[in-house]
């Protein structure tokens, strides 16, 4: 019988939540199962995975075919790592010790990176939260600044007029004297 590691959708139509499950390859997507591994959340930012990594690692050293997608996430959480070291172990080319301090590294190395990004998503989060609020307080600024603009016009009335009627008079004078001069 062929086994696949595939995921079994679950979740409601545009929040897809997957189980990680051992299934056989004739059975349908949703349908019978051998065995849940555990499970993957798309929806949250960086994805969610929670397996049992030693239950994986039997299945995969079993023979068991991972499809391309549970092939990313079993290489994400480093699965297949273990067993190609373990591959090394058998032939002879690392020892016991060398194999647990190779994947140990491994782990801190891809817990770092993990953590980075997690640090980096909350910054730009809290930075785009400060701009937001600045640009907030900026608006809000010009329009208080507008209301006050418009409930004092009083003052700029009253001088305006004046200027306008020294504009306006030299026009007027200017339109009388080609009509004087053309009778």
């Amino acid at each position: 019988m062929a086994t696949k590691i595939r995921l079994q959708r679950h979740g409601k139509k545009g929040k897809p939540f997957y189980y990680i499950v051992v299934a056989d390859a004739r059975a349908p997507r949703d349908g019978r199962f051998i065995e849940r591994l555990g499970s993957y959340n798309p929806n949250t930012n960086p994805a969610t995975i929670d397996i049992n990594f030693d239950k994986t690692l039997d299945w995969v050293n079993n023979g068991a075919q991972p499809t391309d997608t549970c092939r990313a996430i079993l290489s994400y959480k480093g699965v297949l790592y273990k067993k190609h070291l373990q591959g090394g172990l058998k032939k002879g080319a690392l020892t016991e010790e060398q194999v647990e301090a190779k994947f140990q590294e491994w782990l801190d190395t891809k817990e770092g990176k993990i953590t980075g990004k997690k640090t980096g998503l909350v910054s730009a989060k809290d930075e785009a939260r400060k701009a937001a609020l600045a640009a907030e307080a900026k608006k809000k600024e010009a329009k208080a600044a507008a209301i006050v603009a418009k409930n004092t016009p009083e003052v700029e009335e009253v001088e305006a007029p004046a200027e306008e009627e020294a504009v306006e008079a030299p026009e007027a004078a200017a339109d009388e004297t080609p009509a004087d001069s053309a009778e």
